[in-house]
């Protein structure tokens, strides 16, 4: 609240516009570990040879050895697609999570908005904003499952523009929403685990005597906003990458069932580190970026 019977408002237009930004910026810090993450959870085991060492072994040996490999360059695969995903992505399911949430609970609400009805609100905006912006996700993911090619084998995309229209022309226009049904099912529980969670933590934070609406309340609750959403979101991730890296699975059951029957329930916290590296520090920055971006676009209104 403002003084003299005033309130701080946002348009949505603010809304989205700070919620693109912060996640922008989130996407450009992290996405090394974005790619370590994909790496891994691609790496199968090898059936053929039981005393085969892995290629990529843990979040920081697979920097490395991409690095190594590659060059510096090849951790940033995927950067131009990661970052149209989040302006329309980040900018939707964020920016819309505030109105949403009150439509929920209905404008004459007073108090604290149940835990439940921000769920609702997070898996809805969540669902609704990978429905548009799914082809950003499958071309960054191809992009970055492209590891070092044998010389003279030609990569399959130049850039993230030839991706796109590369997928269109050969598979189809329909071949862009690859993977929908995981990703939905993924972006939506994962959304409904962060923002939920980061609303719920910052709200009990708050109620301690000595804590404020400051920096490292922001960064307390960023933090429990990445393992939650990591904890719950990890199946579903590890399946989406796969599907979306790898067209050798009928349908999103196919493709859990193999994973399942050929390398066991762990293979779906495969990267849990690198995830939870990426979704922890993504989310800080993310929500601490948000927190100040925000005050920008806010304006004093008539209470």
């Amino acid at each position: 609240m403002g003084d003299h019977g005033s309130k701080i408002e946002i348009s949505f237009a603010g809304r989205f516009a700070s919620s693109a930004i912060a996640a922008s910026f989130a996407e450009l810090c992290t996405i090394p570990l974005d790619t370590a993450k994909v790496r891994l959870q691609l790496q199968k085991k090898a059936a053929t040879d039981a005393m085969a060492m892995p290629k990529y072994r843990g979040m920081l040996g697979t920097v490395a050895t991409i690095a190594r490999e590659e060059g510096m360059t090849a951790l940033w695969k995927g950067i131009v697609p990661g970052l149209h995903r989040q302006c329309v992505f980040g900018g939707l399911r964020i920016g819309l999570y505030e109105p949403v949430k009150s439509f929920y609970v209905g404008e004459n609400f007073v108090g604290d908005i149940p835990l439940s009805k921000k769920i609702l609100a997070g898996l809805t905006t969540g669902a609704l904003a990978i429905t548009v912006a799914n082809p950003t996700d499958l071309v960054k993911v191809r992009l970055q499952a492209e590891g070092k090619l044998p010389p003279g084998v030609p990569r399959r995309y130049s850039g993230a523009l030839n991706a796109y229209s590369t997928i269109f022309r050969q598979e189809g226009l329909g071949a862009l929403w690859t993977g929908i049904g995981p990703n939905v099912a993924r972006n939506a529980i994962i959304n409904a685990a962060e923002l939920a969670s980061y609303d719920q933590v910052k709200q009990t934070i708050l109620k301690i005597p000595g804590f404020t609406d400051n920096v490292f309340t922001h960064l307390l609750s960023g933090l429990g906003a990445g393992f939650f959403a990591v904890c719950i979101g990890s199946p579903v991730d590890v399946v989406k990458s796969r599907m979306m890296g790898d067209s050798a699975y009928k349908s999103t059951l196919d493709c859990f069932v193999k994973t399942m029957k050929n390398e066991g329930p762990l293979a779906f916290y495969k990267g849990f580190l690198p995830n939870f590296g990426r979704l922890g520090s993504w989310n800080v920055i993310m929500f601490l970026t948000l927190e100040q971006v925000k005050k920008l676009f806010a304006r004093e209104v008539p209470a």
